[in-house]
């Protein structure tokens, strides 16, 4: 690596992130942030109350350039300083990862700069080191992501060699449980703040809608595992029945009811998980993260359980290319090699796949 722009213990990467709908660009400098531009296509699917996958692939073919543009002016650095570029292979929507993973391979190609691919839901745990005011992230740590796409619990006894899946959601992660619940009242997309505003003014206690997997004989099998169809149901009947009996429904009682439920049931999971584990730590990560009552909830019980919780800055919450670049920055620290060219798109990459295609 050319000493003037960069260095193994320092490298300078740009990160690439098209996994849903966000066009995110990073470029960080070791583990110094220097510019995370996000470009979101969520106006575009709006009208539609989700995200759809074409409509995603075909906004980060339009915004990619640009973005890319955006962040090396805001770093003040060019193309031809980076050490290194990464990508996000996976997991998320096939179009829309197959647009970054093009432009990454294209620019590590033209460049002649290596090329790193590595896994989305790892990236949301390395946006924690980027965060200048924190002390260096510790291991082992149990990590809790939520998002729109994506709703799982980690332990992490190495950010770029060792990270377990204790459990994900089986049917809706919990950001799309938001979206759905706020259709069912009326609200507009994206859910998640529309609930969280509704239900400021309602009573959290005021209907008893269900936990997922949360029952004795659940336990057994599915103990850091998430369910949020039911609860979704549970919102939909008892909604219906209020319409049915000519009733008025209470929004903000039934948004802060249901969002407390989604909340409990995150927080004592992942709180089972560190007390099981006897790791003090729990990391949160995500776009959901933003909801202020999950993150006041975790630092409440945390703090009674002995539990440091640490909640990455907002704006690294979401998907982002900052993350991506910073958890390559890391592979590069720690000696790995750079991706071969073989590797494509993953849907369904597994978070234990924390670099794709490693060169041998």
């Amino acid at each position: 690596m050319n000493a003037s722009t960069g260095s193994a213990s320092e490298p300078l990467v740009l990160g690439i992130e098209t996994s849903c709908d966000e066009t995110g660009i990073g470029i960080v400098r070791g583990r110094t942030l220097l510019s995370n531009t996000i470009a979101s296509s969520m106006d575009d699917h709006a009208r539609y109350g989700g995200v759809v996958p074409e409509v995603a692939a075909r906004a980060h073919l339009e915004a990619l350039q640009p973005s890319i543009e955006a962040a090396l002016a805001e770093s003040g650095v060019a193309l031809a300083d980076l050490d290194a570029v990464a990508v996000t292979s996976g997991p998320g929507l096939a179009g829309a990862l197959m647009v970054g993973v093009g432009a990454a391979k294209a620019l590590s190609v033209s460049l002649e700069k290596p090329l790193y691919a590595v896994n989305h839901l790892v990236g949301h745990i390395a946006a924690d080191i980027l965060d200048a005011d924190a002390p260096p992230l510790e291991y082992p740590t149990v990590a809790l992501l939520v998002s729109g796409g994506h709703t799982s619990l980690l332990l992490v006894r190495d950010l770029t060699t060792d990270v377990e899946l204790l459990g994900e959601t089986m049917d809706d992660a919990a950001g799309e449980a938001f979206d759905k619940v706020a259709r069912l009242l009326g609200l507009p997309y994206p859910g998640g703040p529309e609930i969280d505003r509704a239900a400021a003014s309602g009573d959290p206690k005021a209907i008893p809608f269900p936990r997922g997997l949360s029952r004795a004989s659940d336990m057994a099998n599915h103990r850091y595992d998430f369910s949020f169809s039911g609860l979704k149901t549970a919102v939909a009947r008892w909604v219906e029945q209020r319409e049915a009996a000519g009733e008025p429904v209470p929004v903000a009682d039934v948004a802060a009811s249901f969002r407390e439920a989604v909340v409990d049931v995150l927080v004592t999971k992942a709180l089972a998980a560190c007390r099981d584990y006897g790791v003090p730590r729990l990391l949160l990560g995500g776009g959901v993260i933003a909801n202020r009552r999950l993150r006041d909830v975790a630092l409440e019980r945390g703090a009674a359980e002995g539990v440091t919780v640490r909640i990455p800055p907002l704006s690294l919450c979401t998907d982002n290319g900052a993350m991506i670049a910073a958890l390559t920055s890391e592979l590069i620290m720690s000696g790995r090699a750079p991706s071969s060219l073989e590797f494509g798109a993953d849907s369904t990459l597994p978070v234990t796949e924390i670099q794709v295609a490693e060169s041998a």
